[in-house]
């Protein structure tokens, strides 16, 4: 059969029934029959074999991968946008395909305020009965980090027991005194074996009752004597493991030692007089106001933050209040139950208030440096009994040296 002659006629795309060709940009002498091979890329357009469908509204055939499914939309009728085709047999339609999962990308999570708030914060709960999540997040209280309630009722468990043995048998303040020293020297050592410190756990239990009892019996140089021999002791414990490590163990022996028998022993140097116990209920009374104090005036007022890389929540306002609040109850009490005038009650107050806080961030540090939250999970609400004594373990020995200038006794 002849082909015919000359140009092939005028053809618009996309109208019905005009007849198809290869596609579009023919150059000039290119074979077109159905079937040629074409490669991509040189040129010439591609063809596929005899019997390829064609996609509607273009001229030129579907090419398999390059055509998607058809999508609905607004601007075709019948849903097929312009450039795509028809699904076809055995295909199914893009809005019936699922949707391909997402990829997560990895970064920090930024804290939200979502769901109910916890009970107790009257403002912010008012804020999530109404709907205003932003008025809640800008007006609700910060939150002191812990579980009040059972913080309040460890405080005061403690605080009766220690009223107990004061009151009604003295030697038994002396007994807690040392059950506290074993029970301070454990979770410190576990805690420093955190870092990677050994500490002689043995000597130092022992050594450390050996200075409740000599700061009872025989006064402050009994106690520092007492130091200087649980330290050498632990010393020579650790060289019994060998050289590797030791400066490093025995610095943390010392520490340890300093840290919880040798100052937990002023709390007998207090007790020891026949007025001691007026003595230790003016410091820890001090001690439990600047706590309190300063968790009042640091959730209302906290805004300038003290040391943020060490204890974020330590406000300068917080401390204010507790300097305050130590101050007031000091000087009536220091007046009542030692005869002391009050401006020096209240001396004596900012005096404890002082080596309170720096107490509390002395053991922060420590926690800090060896990356854990609390000493241990002996007493709910607090942590270890090393987080409940930390301000009062600095506290005591400044009580001490206060109350022998403006309170001198037997």
């Amino acid at each position: 059969m002849d082909r015919p002659s000359g140009p092939p006629p005028a053809v618009i795309p996309g109208r019905p029934g005009a007849p198809t060709r290869p596609g579009p940009d023919v150059r000039p002498g290119t074979d077109t029959r159905p079937g040629a091979d074409v490669r991509p890329g040189s040129g010439g357009p591609m063809r596929p074999g005899p019997g390829a469908p064609v996609r509607p509204g273009t001229d030129g055939p579907v090419r398999p991968g390059l055509d998607g499914p058809v999508r609905k939309g607004p601007d075709t009728p019948g849903g097929s946008p312009r450039g795509t085709r028809p699904a076809g047999p055995g295909e199914t339609d893009s809005e019936d395909l699922p949707e391909p999962p997402r990829r997560r990308v990895k970064g920090r999570r930024r804290a939200t305020w979502t769901g109910a708030p916890a009970a107790g914060n009257a403002i912010r709960q008012a804020a999530y009965a109404s709907g205003d999540d932003e008025s809640a997040k800008a007006r609700s209280l910060p939150s002191a980090g812990r579980n009040l309630p059972a913080a309040i009722g460890v405080s005061l468990g403690l605080g009766a027991v220690v009223a107990g043995s004061l009151f009604f048998w003295r030697e038994g303040f002396l007994l807690l005194i040392a059950a506290m020293i074993v029970v301070g020297v454990w979770e410190m050592t576990r805690a420093l074996a955190v870092g990677g410190a050994r500490a002689p756990q043995i000597p130092l239990t022992i050594g450390g009752v050996l200075m409740a009892g000599l700061a009872w019996f025989a006064g402050p140089d009994a106690l520092a004597l007492g130091l200087l021999v649980t330290v050498l002791a632990s010393m020579l414990w650790r060289l019994g493991d060998g050289r590797a490590g030791f400066l490093r163990d025995a610095a943390a022996a010392t520490l340890i030692a300093v840290y919880v028998p040798f100052l937990g022993g002023f709390a007998a140097l207090l007790a020891y007089p026949d007025d001691g116990v007026a003595r230790v209920v003016v410091t820890v009374v001090a001690v439990v106001l600047t706590d309190t104090g300063g968790y009042v005036a640091g959730v209302f007022l906290g805004k300038h933050y003290m040391a943020p890389s060490i204890s974020p929540k330590k406000s300068w306002e917080g401390f204010a209040g507790s300097a305050l609040a130590s101050a007031l109850g000091s000087a009536l009490l220091v007046y009542l139950l030692l005869g002391v005038a009050p401006w020096w009650g209240a001396l004596f107050g900012i005096g404890v208030t002082i080596s309170a806080v720096l107490g509390d961030l002395a053991e922060s540090m420590i926690k800090r440096d060896l990356g854990i939250k609390d000493m241990s999970n002996l007493l709910p609400g607090h942590g270890g009994l090393m987080d409940r004594l930390d301000s009062i373990l600095f506290a005591l020995p400044t009580a001490f040296l206060l109350l022998s200038v403006l309170a001198p006794g037997s």
